[in-house]
């Protein structure tokens, strides 16, 4: 059998929504050699700048130190364009999520916003290989500016994708919407489901949620899932690690 992979990737990750992910990283790192992806978002809802908590950047210092990854996800994590116009963009940007901070940006905003989340890892000391949208909302301008970016690797629900010509990976991602008790029951079977279909999938990702850590019953499923995935010999990797693997593979790599 071929080897099969695990990508764990934890979103929104800010000064408030860090104590949220604190018991569930614990059991995380009880397992033994879990890498983690952390989505960071450089000022939360404008309201919380990252490079104002010290704490929190020692925090995710020690995080690179164990061999984790941090990934720019967005730069406000909010959607702050004009307000939708269309029955389209109303559903997603109002139905769907409130936080598409990217869906409706231009190229040069975009690239903007891009080049301050850039200068904020640059300015914390932190290595930069890939970039995140919030709810993986990418306006057509988002994917332009990327293409002008050092990145080398964006994301979808569905897919990883290299930069800057948008190479496809299939990369089924397993997510919730937990923000009801209807939605965590719908999420939990929709997810067994996914997680059914894509079990010889060679990369399969889990995408957690702060609100997923805020009730028993997700935080629990993740933890049961996560063990079961790495008992089925699924082995644990970054974002990165695994491109990297990859690319070290390819012919004419010298591996």
């Amino acid at each position: 059998m071929s080897e099969r992979h695990l990508l764990l990737v934890l979103h929104d990750v800010a000064p408030e929504t860090w104590s949220d992910y604190r018991r569930f990283v614990a059991v995380v790192d009880a397992l033994g050699n879990v890498p983690i992806t952390w989505l960071v978002v450089p000022d939360f809802h404008h309201r919380q700048p990252l490079t104002m908590h010290p704490e929190l950047r020692r925090k995710l210092d020690a995080r690179l130190a164990r061999g984790d990854e941090l990934v720019l996800h967005g730069y406000h994590h909010f959607d702050d364009a004009p307000p939708p116009r269309n029955p389209k963009d109303w559903l997603m940007r109002r139905v769907y999520t409130h936080e598409g901070e990217f869906y409706r940006l231009d190229q040069l905003q975009a690239r903007q916003r891009l080049e301050q989340g850039m200068e904020m890892f640059r300015r914390c000391g932190w290595p930069l290989h890939g970039f995140v949208a919030p709810a993986w909302l990418m306006s057509e301008g988002t994917r332009l500016a990327l293409r002008e970016t050092p990145l080398r690797y964006t994301s979808d629900l569905r897919h990883l994708y290299r930069l800057p010509d948008f190479q496809a990976i299939d990369a089924p991602g397993l997510t919730w919407s937990a923000r009801s008790r209807w939605r965590r029951g719908l999420s939990r079977l929709v997810c067994a489901s996914l997680a059914a279909r894509h079990r010889q999938a060679p990369l399969l990702r889990l995408g957690l949620h702060p609100v997923d850590m805020r009730h028993d019953f997700s935080r629990y499923y993740w933890v049961e899932l996560l063990v079961r995935l790495l008992e089925e010999g699924r082995q644990p990797l970054t974002k990165i690690g695994w491109l990297g693997r990859q690319s070290a593979q390819l012919p004419g790599s010298g591996a």
